[in-house]
């Protein structure tokens, strides 16, 4: 039987691949077969990534980008195909967050939110995206979060929960819209992933931490490679009938 996880020949553009979630999915990416660009902002933390992934015996190339310069992904995907011949799978992973009172929060933060999360991720659908409608095939996957479907406590978010929901609607738009033409677009949303930088802020917010492990039902933060495997099957042949969904994987915490 054929096994449909395989990515052998395919190549994957990640966005913000140099550490934490995006590290993780391009890692999985990668002992799955594919070949990976690593789209990041801090070329230092690139060439990290780069190095590991060639370590695994996969290609990988380096592409500078700033997600929340339309120009600056117009670039990236001319240097990329002007490279190479086509990208089969784009994970639009860069994102940040931020907690601050939504009456203190002031234009530029939420310009700076929606700028690397939204619209970020809208840029590289939309510049990768016609370029697979034009072969007719390719999986996009976007990372949202369940801060998109629900709104977390006890840490005030508001822009970081709203650009997570228009991305999940941005996901089922796109999806719809490019179905019978090739391309598959879905999502993944997140909830509280142990990475290196969650790891710290909660050394500094032990009242986060109880809150947040209280409320997760399983009872604990997840891993990354729990999202990186979530985007590997959204990604690949297993997951050809699925299109605009949005997977949840939060240890049960939106089903309260």
């Amino acid at each position: 039987m054929k096994n449909l996880m395989d990515l052998s020949g395919r190549v994957a553009l990640v966005t913000g691949a140099g550490r934490g979630i995006g590290r993780e999915i391009a890692r999985v990416l990668a002992s799955a077969g594919a070949d990976i660009i690593v789209a990041e902002y801090n070329l230092e933390t690139g060439k990290d990534a780069v190095e590991e992934i060639k370590g695994m015996g996969r290609k990988s190339y380096l592409f500078e980008v700033n997600v929340a310069d339309s120009a600056s992904v117009k670039a990236l995907a001319e240097q990329v195909y002007q490279q190479l011949e086509a990208v089969d799978i784009l994970v639009n992973n860069a994102g940040v967050s931020g907690n601050m009172l939504a009456e203190e929060t002031p234009d530029e933060e939420w310009k700076r939110v929606m700028g690397i999360n939204l619209d970020g991720v809208f840029w590289c659908c939309r510049e990768f995206g016609s370029r697979m409608l034009e072969r007719g095939k390719g999986s996009i996957v976007n990372i949202a979060s369940m801060s998109g479907h629900i709104v977390n406590d006890p840490q005030p978010q508001t822009p970081y929960n709203v650009s997570k929901a228009a991305v999940i609607m941005l996901t089922k738009s796109l999806g719809v819209e490019w179905a019978k033409k090739g391309v598959r677009v879905n999502s993944v949303s997140p909830g509280y992933i142990a990475t290196d930088l969650v790891k710290g802020v909660l050394d500094l917010n032990p009242v986060w931490k109880e809150r947040w492990t209280s409320m997760t039902p399983v009872g604990h933060l997840g891993e990354t490679t729990d999202v990186a495997h979530a985007v590997w099957y959204l990604a690949s042949d297993a997951a050809k009938f699925a299109t605009g969904t949005d997977l949840l994987v939060d240890g049960g915490y939106t089903s309260w």
